[in-house]
């Protein structure tokens, strides 16, 4: 445990952690990646070139030193970034590089002001919470392993049909190189996928939600084209053009903590927008299978009919259903965006709603469920990419 004076010493530093945070972040991967280049084979690059993060990272050092003294406020957030982590691969023996480049950045940005009595607490600070995300993806690499058909870090799966969805998305089923059969998971999880693209000097890893209900044989997920100058862009791109069926790619296995409580039979609402329709649809198609009495209701936004995916799939889940209501939404057009009075037409407050799209699609879902009188434990959601802060909650 940490003393109670160490943990005084991190609390004072928490307004200059607010000022200076992300120069901090930014130095700390700088030279992290100077010092161990093989730790760019799990970073998501894209996010490096975009701040994102060093935003999330700065965010997470904050957090721990306003809530030093209850750590256990933080907990949901370790358990999110703990997933990823178990998703990524990451190690225990990653943790003291970390450590040690994060008070090296400390140090070289706050200068004299970074006193040998604050980089000792910070040390003894950090050692605490490594333990806590070591111990959590501990029991999760354990869980992960010890299930039917369970394995750690990644394993080679052949794609075996290649479909495509909408003018931007195109599904991918994927079968173990072993002919094994594949864990169970929950609907809302994701996998991992790494490839390697001809020409990179480093592994690229991307999270994909599982795009359909648990099959004992295989994965599904469905994958959005970004554009080729993006740098979100290289792996989608690199998948929809260079890999085919029969071609093999590396996955992790499930994870995440977006879920859907297939035992409910409350009422519940699916909110999404763009590719942030792809974890719905494993949600979506597990309350037709499993409780198909559920009241139901699928909201979907698009910029237009040729970027919208899934439509028929919807339509046969539905009809597999006795309470539900569908709509697609398509921005381009004149009743094209999913406003306040229309989820107070379709949503059933007493229930549970999931939101999944673009950040601000998805600040202002939340934003109009919260003004409806749902309370925020009723509200689910997933955004893809390091844990920023949603500004509506």
């Amino acid at each position: 445990m940490l003393s109670q004076q160490t943990r005084d010493i991190v609390k004072s530093t928490a307004p200059v952690l607010a000022e200076h945070g992300t120069t901090i972040t930014t130095v700390f991967y700088r030279n992290l990646f100077e010092a161990h280049p093989e730790l760019l084979n799990v970073f998501n690059h894209a996010n490096q070139a975009q701040g994102r993060q060093q935003a999330a990272l700065a965010n997470a050092v904050y957090a721990a030193a306003v809530h030093i003294d209850n750590l256990e406020n933080i907990l949901p957030a370790v358990v999110q970034i703990a997933h990823k982590h178990v998703s990524l691969g990451i190690k225990p023996e990653h943790y003291p590089i970390v450590g040690e480049f994060l008070l090296k950045a400390i140090k070289e940005v706050l200068g004299e002001a970074a006193t040998d009595e604050i980089l000792t607490a910070w040390e003894e600070a950090y050692g605490v919470i490594a333990g806590a995300f070591i111990g959590i993806e501990d029991s999760m690499y354990k869980e992960a392993r010890e299930q039917d058909n369970g394995w750690n870090f990644f394993k080679p799966f052949t794609v075996v049909r290649k479909v495509q969805e909408s003018g931007s998305i195109t599904s991918f089923y994927l079968k173990p190189a072993d002919g094994l059969g594949v864990p169970d998971y929950k609907p809302g999880q994701y996998i991992s996928i790494r490839v390697l693209i001809p020409g990179e000097q480093y592994t690229m890893i991307r999270q994909y939600s599982l795009s359909q209900a648990p099959r004992a044989d295989e994965f599904r997920i469905s994958v959005k084209r970004e554009e080729t100058n993006d740098p979100n862009g290289a792996v989608s791109v690199y998948l929809h053009n260079q890999v085919n069926e029969g071609d093999i790619v590396e996955v992790s296995a499930p994870a995440g903590e977006f879920l859907l409580d297939v035992t409910k039979t409350t009422p519940v609402a699916f909110i999404s927008g763009g590719v942030g329709i792809t974890p719905m649809m494993s949600m979506f198609e597990a309350v037709a299978a499993v409780t198909p009495d559920r009241p139901a209701v699928f909201l979907h936004s698009a910029r237009n009919e040729a970027l919208a995916a899934f439509r028929r799939d919807i339509d046969r889940h539905a009809a597999a259903m006795s309470s539900v209501k569908t709509r697609f939404f398509y921005s381009g057009g004149p009743d094209g965006v999913i406003t306040g009075e229309i989820l107070k037409s379709y949503v059933d407050i007493t229930g549970d709603a999931y939101v999944c799209g673009p950040v601000p699609f998805m600040e202002a879902m939340i934003g109009e469920l919260l003004k409806l009188g749902m309370e925020e434990s009723q509200i689910h959601y997933e955004f893809f990419g390091p844990a920023l802060q949603l500004s509506s909650r």
